[in-house]
């Protein structure tokens, strides 16, 4: 276990106590020493507000990498109609997807082996990084097949960041809202993460159509540059904060850096495993192309063919999308986790059906295709976009929470790689309503995995699961550390340390 505070403050005052014994000094060291623990008390209550924060910012550079490709699939089928097939964009789409699962599995287990802020700083400049390349993406001798395998390449490392930062911002903000209001801490854990990322969707498109108006669409190579430029400011706002944080106290507790008995955590856990693994499968299987595509699909709406047009309704779309964040926001404490998901799922299989089955029709009134579908992704905000990473962050105990988290993250993004390698196949040999078919389809077995195997932990203090995971492991005969040492000495550093008070006194 890790040092308490006051053994280090009562060391620190035998090692500073003088020879002569003078009371004075004692006094002065001993009253030195209390202001030292109270600003290290304090600055660790301000870490948690500041993890809290910091997530919210970081997830909406995700946010933004994730709906960045959106209207750029529009930009790139502009100039390059022959050379960027469905197969290429699908590449370059997916490039983020493969990033984010091998973000999320790595730097879960890095948040829970050594320490949530070495984890939330590295996703920070992987971003950061593939960001970077992103944007100074070029093909040798200005070829397009070139250019696209650097987009792939660059993207696949800003998705490594972006995916990392699901399981450490996620855990690191759950475990800080139970410290700091656990009545609230779901509501306040949904507008740090899903709302961030769901805005980042309106954010993306906005930047789209304020750089399109100032470059105009002759300059569409302008466009999609400054467009992934801004996604390399987003995180470096962070940077500094993330820093200067402390871990929260849940991990400082609990952490297991060494000999992680992760046999027992499956056979404790497995049923769980099954709920969040599979219900983000389904809902990423459906939510993620959707996102990708959903300007392609509105540009063949549109008769037209207009890219600002494109934009503009594609705005409209990510705007009605939001409503669903804040329902479920207001929802999830007195309806519960698991009844407010069943309930978003039950909105594929209504919205599914409706723009399936009547498609044709449907599409034939633009504002009312996008109402439709944006009503569609607002349930699938309401209920699995929600809660997902809520009970993700819930349901499993302290040491092992960013390694379950990013598992089930990562079958998430699985579930949206294959759904969006499979969108276009379905569309061509199908036909599109089939795909609005294949939604409800998932809506349903959606609500089965939630009931089933979801657990609902509603109101449940984080540190009960952590005791009850702990007597699990003493009684299989687990024996190791627990504690977080190195954060301990990062609280003793933040404030001033002995010798300065040793040489103030």
């Amino acid at each position: 276990m890790s040092p308490s505070l006051e053994k280090i403050a009562s060391d620190n005052e035998v090692q500073s106590t003088p020879a002569d014994g003078s009371k004075d000094v004692q006094l002065h060291q001993a009253a030195e020493l209390k202001k030292r623990d109270g600003r290290i008390s304090r600055k660790a209550a301000l870490s948690s507000y500041m993890i809290i924060a910091a997530a919210g910012f970081g997830l909406i550079s995700d946010g933004y990498q994730n709906n960045l490709m959106t209207m750029a699939n529009v930009v790139f089928k502009n100039l390059y109609p022959t050379q960027y097939t469905s197969t290429v964009s699908t590449r370059v789409s997916n490039s983020l997807l493969v990033g984010e699962v091998l973000g999320q599995v790595s730097i879960g287990l890095l948040c829970d082996r050594i320490g949530r802020k070495a984890a939330l700083v590295s996703t920070t400049a992987l971003i950061v990084l593939g960001a970077i390349l992103c944007t100074a993406a070029h093909g040798a001798h200005g070829s397009p097949a070139g250019l696209f395998w650097f987009l792939t390449v660059a993207r696949g490392i800003t998705g490594i960041g972006v995916g990392g930062e699901y399981p450490a911002s996620s855990t690191s903000a759950s475990e800080a809202a139970n410290e700091k209001m656990l009545k609230s801490r779901g509501p306040v854990f949904i507008m740090v993460t899903n709302f961030v990322l769901s805005f980042g969707g309106p954010l993306a498109v906005s930047v789209f159509l304020i750089v399109l108006s100032a470059a105009g669409e002759k300059h569409l190579n302008t466009v999609w540059r400054v467009c992934f430029g801004i996604g390399i400011l987003l995180p470096l706002t962070v940077f500094y904060f993330r820093m200067r944080m402390l871990s929260p106290k849940l991990y400082r507790d609990g952490a297991i850096k060494h000999h992680v008995p992760y046999w027992l955590v499956l056979k404790r856990y497995w049923k769980t495993l099954i709920g969040t693994c599979g219900a983000w499968f389904l809902y990423d299987f459906v939510t993620f192309p959707n996102g990708v595509f959903s300007g392609t699909i509105i540009s063949s709406v549109i008769k037209d063919g207009s890219i600002k047009r494109t934009a503009e309704w594609q705005l409209l779309l990510g705007t009605i999308a939001l409503p669903g964040v804040f329902i479920g926001a207001a929802l999830c404490n007195p309806l519960g986790r698991r009844n407010t998901m069943i309930l978003g799922f039950s909105g594929y299989l209504v919205f599914g059906l409706i723009i399936g089955c009547a498609y044709d029709r449907i599409t034939q009134i633009i504002p009312l295709f996008v109402i439709f579908y944006g009503a569609m992704q607002s349930m699938g905000n309401l209920g699995p976009g929600n809660m997902l990473g809520l009970v993700s962050a819930e349901s499993y105990a302290t040491p092992i929470r960013g390694t379950c988290y990013g598992l089930s993250a990562a079958i998430g993004k699985t579930g949206a790689a294959i759904g969006t390698q499979a969108f276009t196949p379905i569309q061509i040999n199908l036909g599109k309503k089939c795909v609005d078919v294949y939604h409800a389809i998932c809506g349903v077995v959606g609500i089965l995995v939630t009931y089933f195997f979801v657990p609902d932990m509603t109101g449940v203090d984080l540190a009960d699961e952590d005791e009850k995971f702990m007597r699990y492991l003493a009684e299989n005969g687990w024996e190791g550390e627990v504690g977080d040492d190195d954060d301990e000495t990062t609280l003793d550093d933040a404030s001033f340390d002995a010798a300065t008070l040793e040489k103030g006194a």
